[in-house]
């Protein structure tokens, strides 16, 4: 089981959280977020990648931050279209990730993954709120049991220590979770993570076999 952890913005910090060995790390390109980064990434580990997270944005900006920044993934979070994420994928470099993000609630559509099936490595799912991510809160994963697909995918939305039961229970279907994403129940403030509660969190999924 992967783990990214998401909406990084202190150097220190992502220093620190760096030293943990998630297997992503996240920075928010989108302006309108508490979690924005808008500055140094201090030297991490190979074998961390750096995953950039946009909303709606245009390809120029997209590839400008990939290159400035060294990026390994990048994750749309928006209403990108899949035409929009082929056109990107032929711009970056090839060994680029790509990750597209569906919102979902009880109603989600899973017909909305197919035209996305071909141009993203990975999906991530989310939980609806009234910002793109980082709401805190999850979504009722019963709802994936109609996931019909074999891509895998990022959970995320509100995971916590306080999630990791129902964690456990859903590793035991077939679904192909490839990732855990952790963002807001680890912080002091946005975009400042607990280190130590961090550290707890790698370690049970450790000793879970997770």
């Amino acid at each position: 089981m992967k783990l990214k952890i998401c909406g990084m913005k202190y150097p220190d910090n992502i220093l620190e959280v760096g030293s943990l060995l998630p297997d992503y790390m996240g920075f928010i390109f989108w302006e309108k977020s508490a979690r924005y980064f808008d500055g140094v990434i201090p030297e991490l580990p190979k074998s961390i990648k750096k995953v950039g997270v946009f909303v709606n944005e245009n390809t120029e900006v997209i590839l400008a931050k990939a290159q400035k920044y060294d990026l390994q993934a990048i994750q749309l979070h928006g209403h990108e279209s899949a035409e929009f994420c082929l056109h990107l994928k032929s711009e970056l470099d090839s060994k680029i990730e790509m990750i597209k993000v569906f919102s979902v609630d009880d109603d989600f559509d899973f017909e909305l993954l197919k035209p996305f099936e071909a141009v993203c490595d990975y999906f991530l799912f989310d939980t609806k709120g009234k910002l793109p991510g980082g709401n805190g809160t999850t979504f009722d994963w019963k709802v994936l049991e109609k996931y019909p697909s074999s891509k895998p995918f990022f959970l995320s939305g509100g995971i916590g220590i306080d999630e990791l039961e129902a964690v456990k229970e859903i590793l035991k279907t077939n679904l192909p979770i490839y990732a855990l994403d952790v963002n807001s129940k680890f912080e002091i403030q946005p975009g400042l993570k607990n280190i130590e509660k961090l550290n707890s969190f790698k370690d049970i999924l450790k000793t879970s076999n997770l």
